[in-house]
């Protein structure tokens, strides 16, 4: 087996320190592929990069309607967010509308990624809560959509539970699988994730971006709109998308990112093999730069996202980590 290219590496003075090797493709709703390198046909795990399509039945079941979500909780329904006041605010707001509470969550707890935030707990001598993990959204989307179908809350993570079929139902809509024969396992916040070719996540993408329906299209808007509650100021996944307002992506747990270019109709899926987000970030940025679909200003802003610079405890810039084109 040909070992995947480098897709980035990580300079510190005049060597090249590490090296990251991965997989990419592009292609369009038809599943044919406009740029590739490495393995794409090696299912792997898309972790939270597809939150958008664990989202979508929350809204096409008509929950969202009866439960009057915003565009904001739609949006923190699709994210991977730091726990930060607004995000655990909109979670919270979902569960209330929905007639449940954080006990109800079964995503379990852990430290917000908002360092003023885990602070604040810490000052208080607090624990943080199941509202703090960084799939709060997705996982109260998950309860409102239990709520509708009038199914149990309890265990709406299992596999065999409504909201997980109905999920499943969505991902093979779209991505064109069978997830009846695809490898699964159990996300970090106990959902069902099952593994998939990147070509697979590419075309659903794509097929996500060129949907016209209203429910797609209030997610991509929702998300465009919101970029600072898909993630976080100052994270890579919030700060593209608000450069960028033709882009739609997310991240996934183990260096995966999925999106979709709506105004040409393609999709993208990236993996770095060692699961190392310093390496994806700038490799998905640098992939995007290379497709002939943006303005001059818009390769400008992309390419200045396919270099960071390494500094040390002085806050001397002491290398880089950068995408290696191919």
């Amino acid at each position: 087996m040909t070992a995947n290219p480098i897709l980035a590496s990580v300079t510190r003075g005049t060597v090249v320190e590490s090296r990251h090797r991965g997989a990419f493709v592009v292609a369009d709703s038809n599943g044919k592929v406009i740029r590739s390198a490495g393995d794409i046909d090696t299912p792997i795990y898309p972790r939270s990069a597809v939150k958008a399509f664990q989202c979508l039945p929350v809204i096409e079941s008509g929950a969202a309607e009866a439960f009057k979500l915003t565009d904001e909780e739609i949006a923190v329904c699709c994210s991977s967010h730091m726990g930060a006041p607004i995000h655990v605010k909109l979670a919270s707001s979902i569960l209330k509308k929905c007639g449940c509470t954080e006990k109800d969550l079964e995503c379990g707890a852990h430290w917000p990624d908002h360092r003023p935030s885990a602070v604040e707990l810490t000052l208080a001598k607090k624990s943080p809560g199941a509202l703090h993990n960084n799939c709060s959204g997705k996982h109260a989307g998950m309860l409102a959509l239990a709520k509708h179908l009038d199914a149990e809350t309890w265990g709406y993570t299992g596999i065999h539970h409504p909201v997980q079929r109905a999920v499943a139902k969505t991902i093979e809509r779209f991505c064109d699988v069978d997830l009846t024969r695809s490898p699964v396992g159990a996300d970090g916040c106990s959902v069902p994730t099952w593994a998939m070719p990147l070509r697979n996540l590419a075309q659903g993408f794509a097929r996500l971006g060129q949907d016209t329906s209203a429910p797609a299209q209030r997610i991509i808007k929702a998300a465009k709109r919101h970029p600072e509650v898909i993630e976080g100021d100052g994270a890579f996944n919030t700060d593209i998308m608000r450069k960028m307002p033709r882009l739609f992506l997310k991240y996934g747990a183990e260096a995966v990112y999925c999106g979709s270019i709506p105004h040409v109709g393609l999709g993208f899926a990236v993996k770095i093999d060692d699961g190392s987000r310093r390496g994806v970030d700038v490799a998905v940025a640098a992939v995007l730069a290379s497709l002939d679909v943006w303005s001059d200003d818009e390769v400008a802003v992309l390419k200045s996202f396919t270099r960071i610079h390494i500094r040390n405890r002085r806050n001397i810039a002491v290398g880089e980590v950068r995408a290696e084109s191919h």
